[in-house]
Parts: C-alpha cells; structure tokens; sequence
C-alpha cells in the first residue's frame, strides 16, 4: 500500500507540474497573440498610407 501511495503522490506532482506549464505556455500564447496583433495593425496602417513591400514577403495569418 505504502509503493502505490508514494506512486500516487509522484503521479499528482507530476499533474501539477503539467498543469503549471501549461498555464506558463498559455500565457507566452496570449503575449504573442497580442504582439502579432499590434503588428498586423501597424501593417495595415502602413498599407492605408500607401506604403508598400519593396519585396516578397510570405502573408501570414494565425487562426483565433
């Protein structure tokens, strides 16, 4: 009994540390989101003003 609990006690350390992570990841997702965002609207205030791409460059886009 004594094995499994410790098991059980590894297993739960390891959820939490998981779970931990996760919520790091998400929170880098959300910055970069944003940041991706700001960029985008600076690319289309640029392009408003007529300014435009002296070379190809891929479009991207992100799903939300």
């Amino acid at each position: 009994m004594k094995e499994q609990q410790q098991h059980l006690e590894t297993i739960l350390k390891q959820q939490k540390d998981l779970a931990s992570e996760i919520q790091e990841l998400s929170t880098t997702v959300a910055i970069k989101k944003e940041q991706f965002l700001k960029l985008q609207g600076i690319v289309e205030y640029l392009s408003s003003l007529g300014v435009e791409k002296t070379q190809e460059v891929p479009e991207v886009q992100i799903d939300e």
